[in-house]
Order: C-alpha cells, then structure tokens, then sequence
C-alpha cells in the first residue's frame, strides 16, 4: 500500500513537469514551422497622439542614451515623462536636461516600479494621449518602435508587446551568453510562437503600448517583482489579452557585475516562481470556468518556470523514473520522464536553430545542465530562505 502510494506521487510529478516541457515544445516548434502573423504597417503621415512613461529609480548615467532613442521617433503632440521615483541621484535633473518632463516621487513605504507607473498615468489622466508606452530607463528601442506599437495598438484596441531583448555585455562568458540565449528563448522564440498560432502573448515590462482607456483602469499600485506578468494576465482576464509586435524591439544589457547579475535574476525568478504558486492556479481556474481562451494559454505559458529550473526537473524526473522502474513500480514514471527528456532537448533544439546559432555553439547548450546547477544556491534562497526585494536599480558598472 504504501508503495502504490509513492509511484502515484512520482506519476503526479513527473506528469506536472511534462506540462510545461509541452508547452515549451509546442511554442518553439510553432515558431519555426507555422508561418507568421501579418500587422499593420505603420502609418507614415498619421498616427494616434503618444504618451511615453519612463519609470525611472537612479538611472542618470541610462537615461541620456534611452530618451536619444526615443526623442527622433516623437511626434508633434506626443509627450515624453519621466517618472523619477524615490533617486537619490540627479535622475530628474538629467531628463529635465534632456527635455522629457519630469515628475518626482517620494515614498518610504509603497516602494516599486508599479507605483511609479500608476503615478506616471495620473500626470497622464488631465490631457490623456491615445496610447501609452512604457520603456524603462535602461532600454533603448528600436527605430520606428513606436510607430509599429501605436500601429498595433490602433488597429487591434488591445496591449501591443515589443520584442524585448538582453545582450550580454562584450567579452562575457558562456554563462552570460547561456542566459542570453535563454532570453531570446523566452522574450523571443516562445511569444513568436503564440502569435504565430494567433495567440496572446506576456507583458515583459519595457516596451509595452496601452490603449489609454485600458491602462488608465488598470491596477497598477503594486509591489510585485514581477509586476509585468501579473498585469498581462489581469488585463487578459479582463478582456484585453496583449499581442505581440515583433516589428518594435526593445534592448538592454544584463548587468556587467556578478552581484548586479546574481539580484537581477533573483528578483526575476523569485517574482515569477511566486505567481506560479499563488496565481496561475486561480487564472487557469478562471478561464476554465468562463471558457476564455486567451486566459488560459497565458495562464499555461506563465505556468512555464525558467529553463534552468525546468531542465532540473526533467533531470530529477528521470532519476526518479528510472529508480522506481527498477524497485518494480513500473515503467509509466519512467516512459513519461524519458518523455521528458526528448520533449525539452526537442525544444531547446529548435530554439537554437532559430534564436541561437549565432550566439552558441550546439555543445554549448548542453552547459545549461551546468548552468541549472550553479542556480541551486539562488533557488535555495528563493524557495527556503524567501528573500524579498523592492524595486531597486541593476547594478551596471563595468567590471
């Protein structure tokens, strides 16, 4: 008895980790093999009236390159606003150097990016724009960026995602361009799939375009750390699932320092863990019940942890498969775990193929196995000691 017992808690983990491995696989395949969605082209006379909300937190050495991108791509009527929250440098003074307008925020206690943007919307709300766009202040978009969200956005009345990429800084290791390719994989290949299929995608921060009416009812005052993904998936339950616009690119640079690394991803991943655990099973039950599509293929794409984390699990699947099957549990845990096995390497394959042979070698991805080991000590942080962070600048001095 105790026996079947174990085998029915093994067959339960290793099928919840053939979820999101399908998932994975699904999403890379579709974007190689399914051909892609047409949009809109911008317009080259007309478009709607912009508003740009840069939400900025020390960022007076980013902010000079980031609005040089923006400011050749405004048109007459739109507006650039930054949004200096809680700096403790010469963030304001720089963009009001620079031309944007300039609003400060101090607060000890409602510390974050979403607050920072929902204090931006109501400078917005007295002469509201058509269309607002986010871009954090260490990004730089891509020329035209606008005009193909604004273009998006018209056309579709829904959020508009660019595509956002990080690059690893010059002479980085294999570790930084692993994770940049992992990047790609999810801010790029994954998205580029679902919109493929014809699908909504995530919100992923920086680059997005709202609809004013939208954004300006949204809930934005939060601490989370992951405050993107949460707002793509409450404005999808309420109707309003983003799209994604791989014609308007985003960039950024992973940090240059280990410890500036080490809290950027721990805020990343504790963020996104914790909405697996206290969201997704509310979302995924909500869009079952109201039989919204759209719901519940973001629900089951954020369900997805980070490739890290998941190439854990498969490896762990396996060894658990293969030991139950030779203690004569059966072979199902292990049929499933070799599954797997074969679904993810089918996967991270593919991805290589279209997002990564310009950056690894193939042998290199095999490094994400090692690369999953050297994160054991940040998910023993996240998982056992729950370290907690507020918004707070990346750290990108050069080594």
């Amino acid at each position: 008895m105790v026996t079947a017992a174990v085998y029915i808690i093994i067959l339960v983990w290793v099928a919840t980790v053939a979820l999101p491995v399908a998932i994975f696989l699904l999403e890379s395949v579709a974007a190689i093999a399914l051909p892609k969605r047409t949009f809109p082209p911008p317009s080259r006379n007309t478009r709607d009236r912009i508003g740009i909300l840069i939400p900025a937190h020390d960022e007076e050495q980013m902010l000079p390159e980031t609005i040089a991108k923006i400011q050749p791509q405004l048109r007459c009527g739109d507006r650039l606003l930054v949004v200096a929250d809680n700096c403790s440098d010469r963030t304001a003074a720089v963009a009001k150097d620079l031309g944007a307008d300039v609003v400060e925020r101090t607060n000890a206690i409602n510390k974050g990016k979403g607050f920072a943007l929902d204090w931006g919307i109501r400078q917005f709300a007295n002469d509201p724009p058509k269309i607002v766009v986010v871009v954090d202040a260490d990004c730089k978009l891509g020329d035209f960026a606008i005009d193909h969200l604004a273009a998006l956005c018209s056309a579709t009345n829904r959020p508009a995602q660019a595509c956002y990429s990080m690059v690893a800084p010059p002479d980085s290791g294999p570790g930084t361009r692993i994770r940049e390719f992992a990047w790609r994989v999810k801010n790029w290949i994954r998205p580029l799939g679902l919109s493929s299929a014809g699908l909504p995608c995530q919100l992923m921060g920086t680059g997005m375009a709202f609809p004013w009416e939208i954004i300006a009812s949204a809930k934005l005052a939060t601490g989370a750390l992951v405050e993107d993904l949460e707002l793509g998936l409450e404005l999808a339950a309420d109707g309003h699932p983003p799209i994604f616009c791989p014609a308007a690119t985003v960039t950024s640079e992973f940090p240059a320092t280990r410890e500036g690394s080490r809290s950027q991803q721990l805020r990343w991943e504790q963020g996104h863990l914790g909405v697996i655990a206290a969201q997704i099973p509310w979302f995924f039950a909500d869009s079952v019940r109201r039989g919204d599509k759209s719901l519940l293929v973001l629900a089951l794409d954020a369900a997805v942890p980070p490739l890290s984390l998941l190439w854990m699990a498969v490896l762990l699947c396996l060894g658990v498969g293969v030991g139950s099957w030779r203690m004569g549990m059966g072979s199902t845990a292990l049929l499933i775990s070799v599954g797997n096995l074969v679904g993810f390497t089918c996967a991270a394959t593919a991805s290589w193929i279209m997002a990564g042979r310009d950056l690894l070698r193939f042998e290199t991805v095999l490094m994400l196995g090692v690369s999953a080991l050297r994160k054991l000590p940040l998910y023993y942080r996240i998982l056992i000691k729950r370290a907690s962070y507020t918004w707070i600048r990346t750290d990108r001095r050069k080594l």
